[in-house]
């Protein structure tokens, strides 16, 4: 039975949302990866909006299993927010429904406080993090000293664990002129949320063995996009997870040879949010209505995004750094009524014709984008579901950028509606 991992192949928001709940209707299991609350996805079912940051998408449909893999960094207190907001809403998440990695690293206050002590220090050099704590957390993560949702079950145990994760933070908020963590109100306060969030706690690598091995499908549910991998991306523009399609199995514990059709999610434009290069971006009239007409801003932090024409270099090196079979092309219907389009085809940098994205900070600012003008189209393409209904134009602009990313379109959105969609090729079946 084929598994399908679906990620970003740009800068993040390229309405991974939609597709993912496309496809999570005909999924078993549905898991998040990698990334934090600081992902966000927009689903609209039935007319009703629903607005997710941690929680898998499979959560609003009935009969499915939603898992939160090790990959990611859990806040407690979001995610329970999280589950209660979406309650209201008509839909119940129960430990039945919701598997949480028990080896998951929890976003602490002091992660938070630390993320923005940061971005304030650095001033107009800053990331243009969140806030919400994402990178303190895999920086402890990864020194050793992180506190993960099992620790919960070992209240004896986050004495000694509190005290070490202080003795670093402490000294950092010295520096930062941040006043001191009180270790016995951190603890209390895990211990006040331990009842509430334990049950969801799960050995998540044996369950989804389990369901791989039974035949079940799951769909592997990426955030943010490659260009903001913390290796292949923008450096140090970028997030703080790999947010490749290989981390699909390091961040669930089920194998890559598992992991199956790789769905890249490409945007028929580009946009980013936050600091950082952006060779295609349109500081002007045409970026201003490219932002109005997609609604370009960010769904959990409400920012706006920087927007500009589609960039086939950086798309094409997504598509070979995570192994992509095939993109889902959205937001096809906001490129309606431009007699031009401009698509980048390489770069210029230093005299020279170059076909990537460098990799130092100075070369990425540097480069500047070489495009090819193509016609546009004033017919409209929004709510089309055949190729039938498009127009000859939108085929063409279709068709040059399959060319130049080396890659195949295999779903084809046009308007936020899950069903104005044009399914060319279904990754389940591959």
């Amino acid at each position: 039975m084929a598994h399908v991992v679906v990620i970003g192949s740009q800068w993040g928001d390229e309405g991974k949302g939609k597709i993912v709940d496309w496809l999570s209707e005909r999924a078993d299991v549905v898991v998040r990866f990698q990334g934090g609350h600081n992902a966000g996805h927009t689903l609209v079912i039935d007319g009703k909006t629903y607005k997710l940051s941690l929680l898998p998408s499979g959560v609003v449909r009935p009969g499915k299993l939603s898992v939160v893999g090790n990959g990611v960094v859990v806040d407690p207190w979001a995610l329970l927010d999280e589950i209660e907001r979406i309650r209201g809403q008509g839909v119940e998440v129960t430990p039945q429904t919701l598997r949480v990695a028990e080896n998951a690293p929890l976003i602490l206050p002091v992660h938070r406080e630390l993320d923005a002590a940061r971005e304030r220090a650095r001033g107009s050099a800053k990331i243009g993090t969140t806030g919400r704590g994402i990178g303190p957390a895999y920086e402890d993560k990864v020194g050793r000293r992180a506190i993960r949702l099992c620790d919960l079950a070992e209240p004896a145990g986050l004495d000694e664990k509190i005290k070490w994760l202080l003795v670093h933070h402490n000294a950092l908020r010295a520096g930062l002129g941040v006043e001191q963590v009180d270790g016995a109100a951190l603890k209390q306060s895990l211990l006040d949320i331990a009842p509430r969030l334990l049950p969801f706690a799960d050995c998540v690598w044996r369950r989804l063995d389990e369901a791989h091995r039974g035949g079940r499908r799951i769909l592997f549910e990426g955030a943010q996009g490659v260009m903001l991998d913390i290796d292949h991306g923008t450096y140090p523009f970028v997030t703080s997870s790999n947010t490749v399609a290989g981390s699909s199995g390091v961040g669930s514990g089920l194998g890559p040879a598992a992991q199956g059709y790789v769905l890249g999610i490409t945007k028929a434009y580009t946009t980013r949010v936050g600091s950082g290069p952006f060779p295609t971006e349109q500081q002007n009239a045409v970026g201003a209505l490219l932002g109005d007409r997609g609604k370009e801003f960010g769904t959990v932090t409400g920012r706006p995004r920087r927007c500009g024409w589609f960039d086939a270099v950086m798309v094409r090196q997504a598509v070979r750094i995570s192994g992509i079979h095939g993109i889902a092309l959205t937001k096809l219907d906001v490129l309606d009524g431009f007699d031009e389009l401009m698509v980048s085809t390489a770069y210029r940098w230093r005299g020279q014709i170059i076909d990537r994205l460098p990799g130092g900070e100075t070369a990425q600012a540097e480069v500047e984008p070489v495009y090819e003008r193509m016609p546009g189209w004033r017919e409209s393409t929004r709510g089309a579901r055949s190729w039938a209904e498009l127009p000859a134009a939108a085929i063409k602009y279709i068709r040059r950028i399959e060319e130049l990313i080396g890659c195949s379109v295999a779903m084809l959105s046009t308007s936020p509606e899950r069903e104005d969609t044009i399914l060319v090729r279904d990754p389940f079946a591959s």
